[in-house]
């Protein structure tokens, strides 16, 4: 039997569905990983079964309801994705917001797995009746992670006056327009007034377009760019600081770009966008709150970096592209290796803030407003992004400090994994591996030992700290055993102290 990596993936989801659906049958509530389990595995058997990718994206929706999984779970499961073989070939089927309805369909949940729904339950399952909460001093029926929006609207691109252009399309296909494309050096098709777009781009939510259909007519929204106002890239009719336009309109002829002079341009009004939009876009901004995981805290956003407008979106046809969001001509040294974009900051020094987070050379540099200071306002000298840099999407994601472990038996490799998976970053501790030494005390004694667990854990991703062996007795000067180990790298010692009666 010869299994692919994805094949024993599936084999790994089956097991959870099946446990799932166990447990569904003996009147439990499903959890989140449950839920996801059962509804991939009915999935993938009424796939094999013969049913359509259509049957499949239509059932899936009525597997479970928000009675049969435990309070908030509904919330949590945005969309279900699996991968299945269908007599067209394979195919990746994808059933957005799975459970949608009060009650599920408890035949189909238990679709597959030969077993009976005891009467007894079906009346526990298909109802909401509350739990009883005499004795519970925090409510059961909340949403983990929920985002707690203020009211009301933000203005993108605050205090740049906006103008209205006709534009035209010629062009036999759709044109899509980017927020932050240089509108002067859009296809030559389309046909404006592009004296009057110089140095102006689209005044619409960082990372979306306007689109133009072969033969259409709009009125669009332009704004001036930021920061130096240099424009690069697109067709490079400008490549350079804004200044002399008539250079930039010979270009424009020569090369038989749409040109139109508008003879009255007015004035547009300012753009807003709904403050719920915008943090299911970019993430919760200032006094925006944020449930942590299903407790009773609730985090405030303090400050934002961001400049409403400008944000930087990573994607096909979004911000972070060159002489857009991404500078122009940026060697690997002036650049920022990595950028976590619109992270919320969860820190005992900083607060509660929300940010761009740079990273170089492994270590973080800055946290603020990051992108391309040719066409923004605001960028941080230290997240200038370019060519060679990588970006993270940190929307609607907590960034905090990792947790450290100070009492770790070094046994096996394993631990490092659980360690990651778990959010721990900073392992403390001693050991040689399974011995009995190990087992019993958080020791590496000896230099050999030490050099070899140091090496031993120079692949995993994470902070090390080795404890030495200290119970030795020397009464006239420090052993030198201890000594010795120092000189290893040990971080400190472990004095293991019996006290009897």
């Amino acid at each position: 039997m010869r299994l692919l990596p994805r094949e024993l993936d599936c084999l790994l989801v089956f097991h959870a569905g099946s446990l799932a659906q166990k447990r569904l049958a003996r009147g439990l509530k499903l959890n989140q990983p449950e839920a996801t389990a059962l509804i991939a595995t009915v999935m993938q058997e009424m796939a094999r079964d013969g049913f359509r990718v259509m049957d499949l994206m239509e059932k899936g929706r009525l597997i479970l309801g928000r009675n049969q999984v435990l309070p908030g779970v509904s919330e949590m499961i945005k969309e279900v994705q699996i991968e299945a073989t269908f007599p067209d070939g394979t195919k990746l089927v994808t059933v957005h917001s799975p459970i949608v309805r009060e009650n599920g369909d408890l035949d189909l949940a238990l679709y597959g797995s030969f077993l009976p729904l005891p009467t007894e339950f079906k009346e526990t399952l298909n109802s909401s009746k509350a739990e009883d909460k005499q004795h519970i001093k925090c409510p059961l029926d909340v949403t983990p992670g929920e985002l707690i929006v203020q009211p009301g609207t933000i203005t993108i691109n605050e205090g740049k006056q906006s103008v209205l252009l006709d534009v035209v399309s010629f062009c036999d296909r759709p044109i899509q327009i980017g927020s932050h494309y240089h509108f002067i050096e859009t296809n030559k098709f389309l046909t404006f007034d592009r004296e009057a777009a110089y140095g102006k781009r689209l005044n619409i939510p960082s990372g979306t377009s306007v689109r133009f259909e072969p033969g259409s007519v709009k009125t669009v929204k332009l704004v001036d760019i930021g920061g130096n106002k240099i424009v690069r890239g697109g067709n490079n009719l400008c490549d350079g600081a804004i200044g002399d336009l008539t250079k930039v309109m010979k270009r424009i002829v020569k090369h038989s770009f749409g040109h139109k002079k508008q003879d009255i341009i007015p004035l547009g009004k300012p753009e807003v966008i709904s403050r719920f939009l915008y943090a299911n876009t970019f993430g919760p901004t200032v006094g925006d709150k944020i449930r942590l995981g299903d407790t009773s805290l609730v985090i405030e956003i303090e400050f934002d970096f961001a400049v409403y407008g400008d944000e930087c979106k990573f994607g096909g046809g979004k911000v972070l592209r060159d002489g857009m969001g991404q500078a122009s001509s940026i060697a690997s040294g002036q650049a920022v290796d990595t950028i976590i974009t619109s992270a919320v900051i969860l820190d005992a020094e900083t607060g509660i803030v929300k940010a761009d987070i740079g990273i170089k050379d492994g270590r973080i540099v800055g946290i603020g407003k990051s992108g391309n200071p040719d066409v923004m306002d605001g960028v941080h000298e230290s997240l200038i992004i370019g060519a060679c840099t990588e970006v993270i999407s940190g929307e609607g994601l907590i960034v905090t400090a990792g947790a450290i472990d100070t009492h770790v038996h070094f046994i096996c490799p394993q631990l490092a994994h659980e360690a990651m998976a778990s959010g721990i970053t900073t392992l403390i501790g001693g050991g040689t591996g399974p011995a009995t030494g190990t087992n019993a005390t958080t020791c590496t004694p000896g230099a050999y030992h030490i050099r070899h667990m140091m090496q031993s854990t120079d692949c995993f991703p994470l902070n090390f700290g080795f404890t030495g062996k200290g119970n030795t007795t020397d009464t006239e000067k420090v052993s030198e055993e201890l000594w010795e180990q120092i000189k290893a790298g040990v971080i400190g010692y472990i004095f293991i102290i019996c006290i009897f009666k």
